[in-house]
């Protein structure tokens, strides 16, 4: 099974996932989904989906000076990116199980 159409339909919510406890900037939200088990996920598909999250409202973004390099651009969850990680992660509870289900039906 191609993993990347999974991806696809749930980047938006794995990014909100990884941005609840800590903000990150692209790369290390990258990194982090990355090292959560999301190998195969790309550098553009990341950074898109930021933009399409902080354009929709979900998320808020600050900059960070570096001493070493560029600024960096830091996202995090403002109320609606909560709340839309919530519903999110309801439906796709409530899809998983449904899956489940059909999966183990013999």
């Amino acid at each position: 099974m191609d993993t990347t159409q999974l991806l696809k339909g749930v980047l938006d919510l794995a990014v909100l996932a990884v941005l609840r406890e800590e903000d990150g900037y692209g790369y290390d939200i990258l990194r982090r989904l990355r090292s959560a088990g999301l190998d195969e996920i790309g550098d553009a598909s990341v950074y898109g989906t930021l933009r399409r999250l902080f354009a929709a409202g979900y998320l808020t973004t600050y900059v960070v000076p570096s001493e070493e390099g560029p600024h960096r651009k830091y996202y995090s969850l403002n109320p609606s990116g909560r709340s839309q990680l919530k519903n999110g992660g309801e439906i796709w509870r409530g899809f998983a199980a449904t899956m489940d289900a059909l999966l183990e039906s013999r």
